[in-house]
């Protein structure tokens, strides 16, 4: 299997699509080859300042920390763990957090060991060797392995609270279906999907991908910022939290960490959508449950289930 790679620099780094395209062979894929490590950061461009954020050793050692603690079940139970605390060692802004570059640096130069482990598919009954995706190496904010779980925790926490995307990360559909839709950039969105699994009004994943199907098809003519307003968060309290990265220490591997202090999602708005989207949810077509006729032509072209991705 994949190993950790031979050289880890001091910093993290930003690596192009392109150089990172010259490492994903079938060997590393396949988890039978490790990642060259010293031709990959020649490569690789450092980046810049001196920063407590950009140091490449607290990253790992998180890495390292949710492999061990997921020694004994399945890799998926991870990503609930990591997610809150990757987002709270790396505080990034949303702009810095869009660069590819860093996560592609991250799979392949500070933890491909984590991809493979993490992403690698059960063995085929044909015989053929399982392959992680390319795209969990380099890929969409939704898709690739760290990326996904930082744009979790950012998406779907709750100004300083990190519990709600601690749910959203214990379902893959929510991280595989929800995440890619533009409607969960409203937090009262994000906030109302969580809160409806969190009562057991959506428990499992085709319930998941049935109301993300219905909220976004219900987005394309509901303004949800018209009906569930949002407040404006303002840019001081995520500048002062990136900031105090300097003095933040060692991100606590049994606590939950804490985000920027923003003011939460108004809890009208997320209890207006929480019945909106509970009415949406009951006449939503789920498979292998019973569904009216009459309103087959309602949800006609929503997308009912998707097959779980490693």
């Amino acid at each position: 299997m994949t190993d950790r790679p031979a050289h880890l620099p001091e910093r993290l780094a930003w690596l192009s699509d392109l150089n990172a395209a010259q490492h994903l062979t079938e060997g590393l894929l396949t988890g039978k080859e490790d990642v060259p490590a010293i031709a990959l950061n020649k490569s690789a461009e450092r980046l810049p300042g001196d920063e407590a954020r950009t140091e490449l050793a607290p990253v790992r050692d998180l890495v390292d920390d949710a492999m061990r603690m997921c020694s004994d079940g399945r890799p998926t139970q991870a990503d609930a763990w990591l997610a809150p605390r990757l987002h709270a060692t790396l505080r990034l802004s949303r702009r810095e957090a869009a660069d590819r570059r860093l996560w592609n640096y991250l799979a392949l130069g500070v933890a491909p060991d984590y991809v493979v482990w993490r992403h690698m598919p059960e063995p085929k009954q044909d015989g053929k060797l399982p392959s992680v995706a390319a795209s969990r190496f380099r890929g969409a904010h939704y898709t690739q392995a760290f990326a996904r779980l930082w744009w979790a925790a950012e998406l779907f926490r709750n100004g300083p609270d990190y519990g709600p995307a601690v749910v959203a990360c214990s379902h893959q559909d929510m991280l595989n279906t929800a995440l890619r839709l533009d409607a969960i950039d409203h937090r009262p969105t994000a906030q109302a999907m969580v809160r409806l699994i969190e009562r057991g009004t959506v428990r499992i994943g085709r319930e998941i991908n049935a109301l993300a199907g219905v909220v976004n098809t219900s987005a394309a003519t509901l303004m949800y910022d018209v009906i569930a307003p949002d407040v404006e968060k303002g840019a001081a309290p995520l500048q002062y939290w990136i900031e105090a990265a300097e003095s933040a220490g060692v991100t606590s591997r049994t606590l939950l960490p804490e985000g920027p202090e923003e003011v939460p999602a108004p809890e009208q708005s997320v209890d207006r959508l929480v019945d909106y989207f509970s009415e949406l949810f009951q006449d939503a077509p789920v498979r292998g449950r019973p569904f009216p006729e009459a309103q087959l032509d309602r949800f006609e072209g929503v997308s009912l289930d998707k097959k779980e991705i490693s």
